[in-house]
C-alpha cells in the first residue's frame, strides 16, 4: 500500500499529540484513530484498528516507564486487572469486524456523560487517596473491570483510558496520579492483546504503525513529565477536557453524521 509523505507526516504529528494526551489522562484514541480514518478513508476499518494499536502500545510503554521513575503504582491490582484485560481485548479484537461499531455509540456516550458530570461535581475526587473497599473487593472489581474494558478496547477503543480512570478513582478511591500509571499498565495489556489477534490476522500495517510510534513515544514522554509536575490536580483537569471532547465527538457521530 502506497502512502504519501504528507499523510505520513500528518499521522506522526497526530500520533504525537495523541501520545501526549493519553499519557496524562487517557483518551489518545480520540485523536489517533480518527486521524487514521480521515487520512485513509479507503482502507479497511479492521486494518486501521489494528495499526492504531501498535503506536498506542509503544507510546504507552514509554509513558509508563517515565511514570515508574517517580510514582509507585499498585502493581498487584494492575496485574490482576491486566490479565483479564489482555484476554478481553483479544476477544474483542477477534470479533471487531463482525459487530457494527454504531451499536455501541449511544451506550458509550451515555456512560461518558455520567463520567464527566460525576468528576466535575466531585471537585475533591482523585486529589487524595480515599479507599472505599476491602482489598479482596478491590481485586475482584479490578478483575471484572479489566475483562469488560479490555473487550471494549479490542472491539472499539476510544474512551478506554477514561473508563479505567473512572474505576480506579471514582469507585476504588485512588488519587488521579497513581490511577494514571496503574491504568497505563492495564492499557498496555489491552493493546498487546489486540495486537496479537490483529497481527495473526494480518490486520496491521507494521511499517506505518512503527513510524507513527515515533510520534506517540515522544508525545507520551513529554506528557508524562508534564503530568508528574502538575500532579493529580492537573490530571483531573485534562481528564475532564478529554472526556468532554470524546462526548462531543461521539454525539456528532451518533446523531449528526449522515
Amino acid at each position: 500500500m502506497e502512502i504519501s509523505l504528507e499523510v505520513i507526516i500528518f499521522l506522526v504529528l497526530a500520533s504525537g499529540f495523541a501520545g501526549f494526551v493519553d499519557s496524562i489522562a487517557g483518551g489518545g484514541g480520540l485523536i489517533q484513530l480518527p486521524s487514521l480514518l480521515i487520512s485513509m478513508p479507503n482502507t479497511a476499518p479492521s486494518l486501521l484498528l489494528g495499526t492504531n494499536k501498535l503506536p498506542s502500545f509503544l507510546g504507552t510503554l514509554g509513558a509508563t516507564a517515565s511514570y515508574l521513575r517517580k510514582v509507585k503504582p499498585d502493581f498487584k491490582l494492575a496485574f490482576v486487572m491486566a490479565i483479564p484485560a489482555f484476554i478481553g481485548s483479544g476477544l474483542g479484537a477477534s470479533v471487531a469486524t463482525n459487530i457494527p461499531k454504531d451499536a455501541f455509540k449511544p451506550i458509550i456516550l451515555f456512560m461518558l456523560i455520567i463520567v464527566a458530570v460525576y468528576t466535575w461535581r466531585k471537585k475533591e475526587l482523585g486529589l487524595v487517596e480515599d479507599f472505599r473497599f476491602a482489598r479482596r473487593h478491590q481485586v475482584a472489581m479490578g478483575a471484572i473491570a479489566g475483562l469488560v474494558i479490555g473487550f471494549y478496547d479490542g472491539i472499539f477503543g476510544p474512551g478506554t483510558g477514561s473508563f479505567l480512570m473512572l474505576i480506579l478513582v471514582a469507585i476504588m478511591g485512588f488519587a488521579f496520579l497513581q490511577a494514571s500509571v496503574t491504568a497505563k499498565i492495564v492499557n498496555l495489556s489491552t493493546n498487546l492483546g489486540a495486537i496479537v489477534v490483529f497481527g495473526i490476522n494480518s490486520q496491521i500495517m507494521w511499517i506505518l504503525g512503527l513510524t507513527m510510534a515515533i510520534g506517540n513515544i515522544t508525545g507520551g514522554f513529554l506528557g508524562a513529565r508534564w503530568a508528574l509536575k502538575g500532579g493529580s490536580a492537573l490530571i483531573r483537569k485534562v481528564f475532564l477536557v478529554v472526556t468532554t471532547l470524546l462526548i462531543l465527538r461521539l454525539a456528532y457521530d451518533t446523531f449528526l453524521r449522515g
